[in-house]
């Protein structure tokens, strides 16, 4: 199947449900963990890194594109600094 481009929409969608997740929920035993969120269908399934959440859908049937989170950070991964 195949699916329409990423746009900054579904960012942006993906990120104001994280957002809202994150207002009615104690996330305080998933810090460190990853996230990913589908902004169509606004399911949410938390992994031990993107390859675990990537199977967990695929378990489903499904095959959505996803936006990637890591619980307590403010970003998913960030590279090494310059020396």
């Amino acid at each position: 199947m195949e699916h329409p481009d990423w746009t900054h929409t579904d960012s942006r969608e993906a990120k104001h449900i994280w957002e809202e997740y994150q207002k009615q929920h104690n996330l305080s035993d998933r810090i460190g963990q990853t996230v990913g969120i589908d902004p169509k269908s606004k399911r949410i399934w938390f992994g031990t890194s993107i390859q675990d959440v990537v199977l967990q859908r695929n378990s489903e049937g499904l095959d959505s594109p996803l936006f990637f989170e890591r619980v307590g950070s403010e970003t998913y991964f960030r590279k090494g600094g310059h020396r």
